[in-house]
């Protein structure tokens, strides 16, 4: 009977393991202006998330450098064009913009970041997206941000 019980426990305790959100995204940048990803979905479960942004080019990031942004839709063209300025040194983005939630750094080939989010943060409500904002790359280099 002990047996038993050990045995539906363990099987309960995978099962759970197996159904827990997935709070991390792995994202893939290159030469080509191009995230490997387009939709991000954050389950409602999740109190943290993080991104985790590659660059698999072979350009410096003072050539073809790559970051990862979040903000509102609304928001997203704008804070690129106000970080025009602030240069690359700034990742590009205007120094204390309360319009980004989360952004990593800008890298260049073969270097990572990554930012680690509050979920409540965002409301299900509300349309976000993610995007680079080096000079240009935000026409191509976007995607969607989904909680569910």
């Amino acid at each position: 009977m002990f047996a038993k019980l050990v045995a539906v426990s363990l099987l309960t305790l995978a099962s759970s393991q197996l159904m827990a959100a997935e709070c991390k995204v792995t994202i893939d940048s290159t030469d080509q202006m191009s995230f490997d990803t387009k939709a991000i979905e954050i389950d409602k479960s999740c109190k943290t998330f993080t991104v985790e942004l590659k660059h698999s080019g072979n350009l410096p990031k003072n050539v073809m450098g790559h970051n990862w942004v979040l903000s509102k839709e609304a928001d997203m063209q704008p804070i690129a064009t106000d970080g025009l300025s602030a240069g690359i040194d700034k990742n590009y983005l205007k120094e204390g913009d309360a319009r980004v939630i989360a952004h990593t750094k800008i890298i260049g080939a073969n270097e990572t970041d990554s930012v680690t989010f509050d979920v409540s943060k965002l409301d299900a409500a509300e349309k976000y997206g993610f995007f680079c904002s080096f000079p240009g790359h935000i026409s191509m280099m976007k995607g969607t941000v989904t909680l569910k």
